[in-house]
């Protein structure tokens, strides 16, 4: 693959499929040609747009901080819970709908799949190293670490090496090895994970366990589990109403190597985690993102990790959603998980890593198209629970792409293009100045945001001075330029590239880790 790049064909062929995936870039494109145009021909109700626009932001901002306090607060408390001894209360009272095969925690087995592709052997090994620290019982634990035929020898050695080296710690460890050529595989993390769970399965029969005893989860390579992990997704599992119809949704902190990063790393990366704070505290739009777990009877019943898409831990939910006929849903565990923030060795690497990796993420566009033809298909899903979907993924791709350039540009547009009359009203003059009011009043939930960044952050090293915390907090004023050159940016590329039928392939992100 070259940039990540692929030539590889549509995952469905029709032309009404490839007039869907057009939608998300046109509407981009129109937003923002249609404010040059509006703002250039009718320069006064631009302007009352504008001012609407920002303070339908401010709103969105102060709304945004509330969940973001809200997750905050239950992940903390969560941190503070020994979950491992609420899974083995006596008294917990399983889920109806797992019995007969399950009657208590000590039941259940998980199977942990990595995904890996030319990974740095330290990254794999400490990712290993720290299931070993779980309080889940590394007897009732599954691990298949899975390389890439494509990665050669290096790739192999060093996943036999690591499995000679932990295989007596766990219940099983597996190694498996995706071929390179299977007809009309994306290469990838998804097509890795799901010759990985096959070979899981395979091995679970051997083992006569029954699939619902088995919690799968995919994590990436650089995945660290926090201890209680697996313990509250053991309970999240026994507990909730209909389990086997669930995924379980951590929250990713880029906590890894946050210390060594650049202070664009680390704004970038506490962005992501606030985003998926916000999504956990509105479970009904949560989606599966990055590592997560689900029952591996679900799984094996859906086929598995689609082969042919980049966006392969969002695509499994709505592969569930329309197997079950709309009876999915992504449970919030408001509990971290740990990755890299992204690091190379020179600042340029690193900012274009992340301007790839953002890319590859907001690829998930490739999803709008796709649900848009399941639910035109699929007849049992309720009009109301299509509408809401639908509407929520387009709103939210559309303002991925196109908000922070409006915030950026639509204050001095109107003054800039509109004609003479115009530019010597009151309104003219005063535009910029009501636009500036209101967006440094968002600027309080950017305040909020940088203290809780703070509050994150694991144990400061001894190598980094007190004083480095206002530097962090001083950080958060880049927000403005992030999100527009690693959200916007890339939105509206990747949109664009799905309009014309130019697919991406999928990037890996390099690991780095500053020696200690």
């Amino acid at each position: 693959m070259n940039d990540g790049e692929s030539d590889k064909i549509p995952y469905y062929r029709t032309r009404a499929y490839r007039a869907l995936e057009t939608i998300p870039g046109v509407l981009a494109w129109t937003t923002l040609i249609g404010m040059i145009f509006i703002a250039w021909r009718a320069p006064i109700f631009a302007s009352f747009f504008i001012i609407a626009f920002d303070l339908y932001w401010l709103l969105k901002t102060v709304f945004f901080v509330f969940h973001i306090g809200a997750s905050y607060s239950a992940m903390k408390k969560n941190l503070g819970i020994s979950w491992m001894e609420k899974v083995r209360d006596p008294n917990l009272r399983v889920a109806e709908e797992l019995s007969p095969h399950v009657k208590s925690w000590s039941d259940l087995y998980h199977l942990v799949i990595l995904p890996a592709y030319q990974e740095p052997y330290d990254v794999l090994h400490s990712s290993i190293a720290a299931l070993l620290t779980s309080s889940w019982p590394n007897a009732q634990m599954i691990i298949v670490l899975g390389v890439e035929e494509r990665g050669g020898d290096e790739d192999k050695k060093s996943a036999e090496r690591i499995r000679d080296e932990f295989a007596g710690e766990f219940f099983d460890f597996l190694v498996t090895v995706h071929p390179s050529d299977i007809p009309e595989e994306m290469p990838g993390k998804g097509s890795n994970a799901a010759w990985a769970a096959k070979a899981a399965e395979k091995r679970i029969r051997e083992l006569a366990i029954p699939f619902e005893r088995v919690i799968v989860s995919s994590l990436d390579s650089d995945t660290q589990v926090y201890p209680d992990y697996f313990a509250i997704v053991a309970y999240r599992y026994l507990t909730e109403k209909d389990p086997l119809h669930a995924s379980y949704q951590p929250i990713p902190v880029y906590h890894n190597n946050i210390w060594d990063a650049s202070a664009l790393s680390r704004v970038v990366a506490t962005s992501d985690t606030f985003w998926q704070m916000i999504q956990q505290s509105r479970p009904e739009r949560l989606e599966t993102f990055s590592s997560h777990s689900m029952p591996f009877k679900a799984l094996a019943e859906i086929g598995f990790w689609d082969t042919h898409v980049v966006s392969e831990d969002s695509r499994i939910f709505w592969q569930a959603l329309f197997y079950h006929d709309g009876r999915w849903r992504t449970v919030p565990l408001c509990y971290p998980v740990s990755m890299d923030a992204n690091l190379a060795p020179s600042f340029k690497e690193t900012a274009i890593n992340i301007y790839k990796q953002h890319r590859r993420w907001v690829w998930g566009v490739e999803n709008v198209p796709y649900i848009i033809y399941q639910f035109a298909k699929n007849k049992k899903i309720p009009l109301r629970k299509k509408i809401f979907f639908i509407f929520d993924k387009m709103e939210g791709f559309w303002s991925l792409s196109t908000n922070s350039i409006m915030i950026l540009a639509l204050g001095w547009l109107p003054p800039f293009l509109g004609k003479e009359a115009f530019s010597t009203t009151v309104l003219a003059h005063n535009l910029p100045k009501i636009t500036q009011i209101l967006m440094t009043s968002a600027m309080v939930g950017l305040a909020f945001s940088a203290v809780v960044s703070l509050s994150l952050l694991p144990t400061r090293p001894k190598k980094k001075p007190y004083h480095w915390k206002w530097w962090l907090l001083l950080e958060w004023l880049f927000i403005p330029i992030t999100g527009t050159f690693f959200g916007a940016i890339p939105g509206l590329e990747t949109q664009t590239r799905l309009m014309f039928g130019k697919r991406l392939g999928f990037w890996r992100t390099p690991k780095h880790r500053a020696a200690p």
